[in-house]
């Protein structure tokens, strides 16, 4: 069993076409990160390649905005770490990653509204964290 653990934690109130967004997000960026999460490509009966997927259970629990922010700022003694990837709402109203960084550095903390927050790293410590969520459903 492994010691390490990925878990997605999103906004439950956002639409469904912006949770599974964040989702994908969040994800996308854990992987490129820490790329020894997505297994090898495998072939099918066919001998077709089928590209390499993770080989962790990724279970997406449900909070709320005001949680998030709680739990980002919770989480920054944990990093470097702990990998912690968050979404915040300025992604749905910039339309290119520089806009966003700039946003981004120019919004107060208190005014972010958190879409998500991705965590990979020590199970006990994610679990800490996450370990008292639902699953989003």
């Amino acid at each position: 069993m492994s010691d390490r653990k990925f878990v997605l934690i999103l906004d439950e109130s956002l639409p469904p076409g912006v949770l599974a967004n964040t989702a994908a997000v969040l994800a996308m960026s854990v992987g490129k990160l820490c790329p020894e999460i997505v297994g090898r490509d495998l072939f099918d009966s066919t001998g077709n390649v089928r590209r390499g997927i993770t080989t962790m259970a990724l279970p997406a629990l449900k909070g709320n905005g005001e949680l998030l922010r709680e739990l980002r700022m919770k989480l920054q003694e944990y990093e470097p770490g702990l990998i912690v990837v968050d979404l915040i709402g300025a992604t749905r109203t910039t339309k290119s990653y520089e806009e966003y960084a700039e946003v981004l550095s120019e919004t107060p903390e208190e005014e972010q509204q958190y879409m998500g927050i991705a965590l990979y790293g020590d199970k006990k410590i994610v679990n800490k964290f996450s370990g008292n969520l639902p699953l989003l459903r």
